[in-house]
């Protein structure tokens, strides 16, 4: 696929693309990223600049002693090195794990630092998704520390709700958390004996359901998560 067919394909890329030097875009190739597999490692050297045009990705910081921290979750239009380059360093500070399958356009880095330099259009959306990162994980930054368990499970559900269209005019019946309990200790940071327990306490409680050992809920188990987490925060 050429970026010309991806444009054609996801029309709001042409937002991001419509000042990319022609000599760039003819050197641009598109890569699709199944899902589960790794788009770039924390620690490796990053030679290129991404654009992730479909799908959906964590950010996740890998620690020797086996650990992993999940720091967000992306989805399309995003972009893959930008962090790196605007901070002129080489090396990646993060792993990117696609969660669904990713379409990504990609370009080098040399190509990268000088469309930047050279177009405010792109260089203004990298910056205003960077500082959008930034203002989340600050804007959250600390609620693991100091929340329980169940506070973090359902406020974790009320979100994926909340981007998966729960609070549209026309919500979908139900829907179902596609993470693994492991993705789901990672992302809201507890260990996994203490996930287990506090999924099986809040299904007891009526806040979900499970399919297929997956979180599942209604309009109605969203709203009652919501309110709960209203009242947990007057406690």
């Amino acid at each position: 696929m050429t970026l010309t067919q991806l444009e054609e394909q996801v029309p709001a890329l042409k937002e991001y693309t419509k000042n990319m030097p022609e000599d760039i875009r003819n050197r641009c190739t598109v890569r699709t990223h199944p899902a589960g597999s790794i788009i770039h490692q924390k620690d490796m050297e990053l030679g290129y600049f991404g654009i992730v045009v479909l799908g959906e990705n964590r950010v996740i910081n890998e620690f020797e002693n086996g650990n992993v921290y999940m720091i967000e979750g992306n989805k399309a239009i995003d972009f893959i090195g930008e962090v790196t380059i605007l901070a002129r360093m080489e090396r990646t500070s993060v792993t990117i794990e696609a969660v669904t399958d990713n379409v990504v356009a990609y370009i080098s880095r040399r190509d990268a630092e000088r469309w930047l330099a050279e177009d405010m259009n792109i260089l203004r959306l990298t910056a205003r998704h960077t500082a959008f990162k930034l203002y989340r994980s600050s804007y959250n930054n600390g609620a693991k520390l100091f929340y329980p368990p169940s506070y973090l499970l359902l406020d974790y559900m009320v979100r994926y709700g909340r981007q998966n269209g729960m609070d549209s005019a026309h919500p979908p019946k139900a829907i179902t958390v596609g993470r693994t309990r492991q993705m789901l200790q990672e992302e809201i940071g507890v260990n996994v004996k203490t996930l287990n327990r506090t999924i099986r306490q809040l299904k007891e409680e009526g806040f979900f359901d499970l399919c297929k050992g997956k979180l599942t809920f209604s309009k109605e188990q969203y709203r009652a998560a919501m309110d709960w987490l209203e009242a947990a925060k007057d406690k």
